[in-house]
Order: structure tokens, then sequence, then C-alpha cells
């Protein structure tokens, strides 16, 4: 996080997919380096059943008590997280251990404005325009000019999917369905199915049948094995076999996710 540059100090949540230790050993430092850098504001941890005994492991094996309330959250299938412009849905995934997943879903946005019609209506060019496309109602010369005559459908906004550990599964791709992204597991390339299976990993192929069941658009590779490290090839040929837009993720990725309109 300190190397990413991405204002850690203002995080406001964690969402955590289960608790392995690969997963949440970063926690307790993170939380004091918040502390030290007088942190006022509350840190909330969401997660699936027993992340209020681990939010209160995390504080304790720090040795001190921070100077910020830290809460915790349980979160299950179906739970919605309402925040300003998007919100995040909860989805069960199969791990060995209670795990979720989330998916997070932009509002919708305005349709497009028409401004062709919108001058051949008579309305002047300027805050008029605005408050259309925003949804209000304008009087030009008596007459109501209301938002539908000049704005198209409602569009959808972006919608990215991260399972965290866990099997394939049908309620992920429901969860996934028609998302933008899809960040799976895929641990294992195909010849080592029957290990992926026992450790309730996915084999690439296996994440890339989900990504074709889902209609997504993109699907990144994740939680690779350490002995791929050098070698993420054959991972990314198993899984293209499946879904050919498929890219391997690495630490610090970054790209950018256009809007499907």
């Amino acid at each position: 996080m300190m190397q990413a540059k991405c204002g850690m100090l203002n995080i406001s949540s964690i969402f955590i997919t289960h608790f392995h230790a690969d997963h949440i050993l970063g926690i307790p430092g993170l939380i004091q380096t918040l502390s030290f850098n007088d942190r006022k504001q509350p840190l909330v941890i969401y997660g699936p059943k027993g992340v209020e005994s681990f939010v209160k492991l995390f504080v304790a094996l720090g040795q001190f008590k921070p100077c910020f309330d830290v809460q915790s959250v349980e979160v299950s299938s179906g739970d919605v997280i309402a925040r300003d412009g998007y919100r995040i849905t909860v989805f069960n995934t199969v791990h060995g251990v209670p795990s979720v997943g989330y998916a997070l879903i932009e509002d919708e946005r305005p349709g497009r404005f028409n401004r062709e019609r919108a001058i051949a209506l008579g309305i002047p060019q300027g805050p008029l325009f605005k408050k259309l496309h925003r949804g209000e109602c304008v009087k030009i010369n008596g007459r109501t000019i209301h938002p539908e005559e000049v704005v198209g459908i409602k569009r959808h906004g972006r919608k990215i999917v991260y399972t965290g550990d866990t099997r394939p599964t049908t309620e992920t791709v429901r969860a996934a369905k028609n998302a933008d992204v899809l960040i799976h597991d895929a641990s294992m390339a195909d010849e080592l199915a029957d290990w992926a299976y026992q450790t309730k990993h996915s084999t690439a192929s296996e994440a890339a049948g989900v990504a074709r069941d889902a209609n997504v658009r993109l699907l990144v590779l994740t939680h690779v094995s350490a002995r791929y490290s050098k070698n993420s090839d054959v991972l990314l040929a198993d899984a293209k076999k499946v879904f050919e837009n498929t890219i391997v993720a690495y630490d610090l990725m970054e790209f950018e996710v256009p809007y499907s309109d």
C-alpha cells in the first residue's frame, strides 16, 4: 500500500474475503500505522462470520490501544453496502472456511444528452442543458420541456467483481453477470486441477469458465501460486483456451476500466 501511494492514511474500510493468514496479517501493522499518524475517524472492517473476533485480535496484536475506533461488520450473501455513487454487494464463495466475494457496482449514469434536439426545441445552450441532463424540467416560452425529450435512457455504471480464494461456483457467475472486470482466484494451472480441488482453489481454465458463463468483459487471474512466478504464461494459455480476454495480475498493476457504452 505504501509503494502504491494509494492514500493509505485516508482508507475508510477494509473488505475481507476470509481469514487465512496470507489475507489478514498486514492489518495489525496497518492499524498501528494509522494510529501513529493520529487518525481520528473510525476504520470499518467488513468480513464473513467471525469478523468481530478477528478485529479484536487485530487490535490486540499491536499491544496498544489505537487512537481511533476499529469497527467490525459481519456480512453474508445478499448484503448490500451503499456508498456515494456506488454499492458493494456480497456473495458466497467456497474455500473450506467462511468466505465471501464482493462486487463493486457503480450507480446508473444519465442517458446521453441530445444537443441537436434541445436546440430544435428552442432551449438556449448553457445552464438549462445541465438542468435537463440532471433530470429536471425546464420552461421555454410557456412550454415545459421534460428531460426524457432530450435525454436518452440511463446507462449502466461499471462493475468490478473480486472473488478472493474460491472454487468456481454458480453464485460467482450470478454475481459477476455482465461485469466489466472479474478478478478470480487462479492458483493453479490445469495440470494441478486435483490439487486445486483439494485445497478449494481454482485453476486458470476454471476461472475462465466462470468469466465466459458470466459474460464478463475482462478476466484478471489472481492468487497465482509462487511456482508460476517466473512462468505465468502457462496459466494465461490455459485460460485463453476458454476465455480470450484474460490477463494475469501482478503487484501494483493498474489499468483503466472504460464504460461499456
